[in-house]
């Protein structure tokens, strides 16, 4: 309000002082003009400079005292000056929307970072923030896949070349690993008007490990200033750490799942003289837990259980575990123990997921509530269970014990079938069978 009221006062006293030929009262308006328009928009923003320069022209076309040199010169001094400020001022909101512009995009692209599940999603996430900057229209992120250079992410005109690997264009046997030759490859795939200028800007993980290049082009003759080129720095090193973070744990997953599978093989020596039960139980319990649907976590948790399964028969005697034939009761009670003493045995592997527990520990409950260590009914057995000890019973029928011989596929498949809604989860049940069947058709064809 208050500025509305300086912006009338301030006409009037131009006006006044137009008719007056009073030069120094002119200056002073326009001066109180700018003061009222500050961080004004559009058109308003130039009110002070064409005020004053049509309230000096007319000053000197209207009829009366002349205007002196001095007069002159104080008013061009002026006008540079309200014209310097418009100038500042547009610099300075055009800082203010890039920085803005920058926030909004960094807030916007770290949920997408955080919920990236993948290197590729992370990439993806990445060059989406980057293109929200605006800094240029054309991005790419460059790198190794099997040692080839590729472009694994792109917007605008690299969009088309995306997946695409890049050789080297005169067949040279240089190293495909310096980033000034991979950006020259990536460059020429642009036409010339699309890549004027251009940015180069590699991404770095930890311990400078090299994980690729973000390459940036556009078609205005405008070089990238130093503020652009930070800005564009600080997004790879972000990159970097979310794509060195993630490599990290990568990299400690698989650690863990050799540790586990290593140590499942080593389980089975002491209790399965044929060998081959932990791979194949994993195997097959893998394919159905996929065939269900399940999420990669779901089936790691499934897969990190079927390695460790059998851990508690780590305790149990020789002379229960390897007798030859039947088992009685008290030796049947012993070797139940395994599931509770592998539980208990895996307490302090926090990595552990639930699931992996729950199967070590309720693998022999039965649907109909008759199985063991708690006597689970239903689907109060986890899930993991319930998938997994189909895999196991089948696996354990067709390969041959101290105290049985190996059955034929088909009678195991009878055998198993015959069993949902008793020992089976019949919808689990269901879903084995289909897949035996197809992977006996797939048998028959080939």
């Amino acid at each position: 309000m208050w500025s509305h009221l300086v912006l009338i006062g301030a006409t009037a006293l131009l006006l006044y002082a137009t008719w007056q030929h009073h030069a120094a009262l002119m200056i002073g308006a326009a001066l109180l003009l700018a003061a009222a328009t500050v961080g004004a928009t559009g058109l308003r923003r130039l009110l002070p400079l064409t005020a004053f320069a049509l309230a000096f022209v007319a000053a000197l076309l209207l009829p009366g005292p002349r205007l002196g040199v001095l007069d002159l010169l104080a008013a061009l001094l002026v006008l540079g000056g309200l014209g310097f400020r418009i100038l500042q001022e547009q610099i300075t909101a055009r800082q203010l929307a890039w920085q803005r512009n920058t926030i909004a995009a960094l807030q916007a692209g770290s949920e997408r970072l955080a919920d990236a599940r993948d290197a590729d999603a992370i990439i993806r996430a990445g060059i989406g923030i980057l293109d929200k900057l605006q800094v240029a229209p054309n991005l790419a992120f460059v790198a190794y896949r099997h040692g080839t250079p590729h472009i694994l992410a792109a917007k605008g005109a690299f969009e088309a070349f995306l997946e695409r690997p890049i050789h080297p264009s005169d067949n040279n046997s240089r190293s495909v690993q310096a980033d000034h030759w991979v950006a020259e490859e990536a460059l020429a795939l642009l036409k010339k008007p699309q890549r004027r200028r251009y940015h180069v800007a590699p991404v770095y993980g930890r311990a400078s490990n090299h994980l690729g290049v973000l390459i940036l082009t556009r078609s205005e003759p405008d070089a990238f200033d130093e503020h652009e080129k930070s800005v564009v720095a600080s997004f790879a090193r972000l990159l970097g750490a979310q794509l060195g973070q993630w490599h990290a744990i990568r990299d400690l997953r698989d650690a863990n799942d050799l540790t586990l599978r290593s140590l499942g093989a080593a389980l089975e020596h002491r209790d399965d003289d044929t060998g081959g039960h932990t791979t194949r139980v994993v195997t097959m319990s893998v394919r159905l837990a996929r065939r269900l649907g399940w999420d990669e976590d779901q089936v790691k948790a499934l897969r990190w259980g079927a390695y460790l399964h059998d851990l508690g028969k780590l305790a149990i005697p020789d002379s229960v575990l390897h007798k030859q034939g039947a088992l009685d009761p008290g030796e049947r009670r012993v070797i139940q123990t395994h599931t509770t003493i592998g539980y208990d045995m895996l307490q302090d592997l926090h990595f552990l997921p639930a699931e992996t527990l729950d199967l070590v520990r309720y693998h022999h409950e039965r649907w109909d509530g008759t199985g063991y260590p708690s006597g689970l009914r239903g689907q109060n057995i986890p899930d993991t269970a319930r998938l997994f000890t189909i895999v196991d019973v089948f696996d354990a029928l067709t390969n041959a014990r101290p105290y049985k011989p190996a059955w034929t596929r088909d009678r195991a498949v009878s055998e198993i079938r015959m069993q949902a809604g008793r020992q089976f989860d019949p919808q689990y049940v269901e879903a084995f069978l289909r897949m035996m069947a197809e992977h006996d058709e797939a048998h028959l064809v080939v």
